[in-house]
């Protein structure tokens, strides 16, 4: 790993560190110094963040999973800012946070941490926690500003503290985290430690992704979609995508490598799937990963039908938005539910192209969807 991690290092000329990065007109301000403007707070009380003296302070009565999300989504970036450490102190930087879930599951985070561990740890500060371990250890934690630089060109992740290189990887060889969302949010976590945080500025870097919308309101229902039989009743309530009864709803357009994303929720004991690779509403004729919300269920959520039962089971909870990935490519096919890779399988036999398909499986048990995208792989 540290071979493949050093190997990355001659690739990109390094700046000085924050300061000589700030000078660069193309890295904007994306913190006023006075208000939270252009910053909202995620899961927790309005007090969990708030602006003293220039600088983005967490609340010690915050309490996790309390977080404060820059508000816009990006991909690729080269990200720049201050942090003050004064004792024991834990958090962090999320890298492209979901709009739901696990943040450092489904995206990833940059720990920020007091302590000089003698051997660089995968908790260590400036880790991909809890992945990869930083390089080296170099926090100034005695009630100093530190520099924090993190440089994200998919799959190039670079982070330097203090000017100095303590992250050099290509997440796609990393199993941990080659499968993490390319795009998201980015963060500040709260772990309740007063951290600060000032001179916040970001660079944008050009897109590599190319998705194709399937869903993300009404219009692209009958573009991009067509029911299969009637039984099932499929409704499109602005961003969501709502389908209850018994039935399937099927993409325009067939796909046989791919990569699928979007958000699912669905009522309590619902049942459903996403069917790939058949033509046929046949459960025999194609393949089938159940959304199905029962712990002891033979096949319950993340399960690859008939083939391979999800594991771990992932805790989802009923009506509340999970992240779901499907990627298939080959005879691959690899499942993730709020970051946890539930199915990885290499037995694909099907190979044919065919529309993608939700399925509604019960009447009364309605499932949702939305910011459904694919792209192909």
């Amino acid at each position: 790993m540290d071979m493949q991690r050093r190997s990355f290092l001659a690739s990109v000329p390094l700046l000085p560190g924050v300061l000589g990065a700030a000078a660069d007109p193309q890295y904007v301000s994306i913190f006023d110094g006075r208000t939270l403007s252009g910053w909202s707070i995620r899961e927790g009380p309005e007090s969990a963040f708030y602006v003293k003296d220039g600088a983005i302070v967490i609340h010690e009565g915050s309490n996790y999973p309390a977080w404060l999300r820059w508000d816009r989504r990006i991909e690729n970036f080269d990200f720049q800012c201050e942090f003050f450490i004064r004792g024991w102190s834990d958090g962090g930087i999320y890298i492209h946070a979901p709009e739901h879930g696990r943040n450092e599951w489904v995206g990833m985070k940059v720990h920020l941490f007091q302590k000089h561990d003698p051997k660089p740890l995968a908790e260590s500060v400036g880790s991909i926690f809890p992945v990869a371990p930083p390089l080296k250890i170099n926090v100034r934690n005695q009630g100093e500003w530190n520099t924090l630089r993190v440089l994200m060109d998919w799959p190039t992740l670079r982070v330097w503290i203090n000017g100095e290189v303590v992250q050099d990887l290509n997440v796609e060889t990393v199993a941990e985290l080659k499968h993490r969302l390319r795009s998201g949010y980015l963060g500040i976590e709260s772990l309740s430690y007063p951290l600060r945080f000032r001179n916040l500025r970001i660079r944008e870097l050009p897109s590599k992704e190319r998705w194709l919308v399937l869903y993300d309101g009404p219009e692209d229902l009958a573009a991009n979609w067509t029911p299969l039989d009637s039984k099932a009743k499929w409704e499109a309530l602005g961003p969501v995508l709502r389908g209850d009864g018994n039935g399937n709803l099927a993409t325009r357009e067939k796909f046989r490598d791919f990569e699928l994303q979007m958000y699912i929720r669905g009522s309590r004991h619902h049942n459903g799937g996403i069917i790939f690779r058949g033509n046929s509403t046949v459960s025999e004729e194609h393949y089938e990963i159940q959304l199905h919300d029962v712990p002891g269920a033979v096949y319950p959520t993340g399960s690859l039908y008939y083939f391979r039962r999800a594991k771990p089971y992932p805790a989802i909870e009923a009506e509340k938005w999970y992240p779901f990935q499907l990627l298939v490519k080959g005879r691959d096919c690899v499942v993730r539910i709020n970051g946890d890779t539930v199915v990885d399988y290499h037995e694909l036999e099907r190979n044919e192209e065919a529309p993608i398909m939700l399925q509604a499986h019960a009447n009364n048990r309605w499932i949702e969807y939305k910011q459904i995208r694919v792209r192909r792989v």
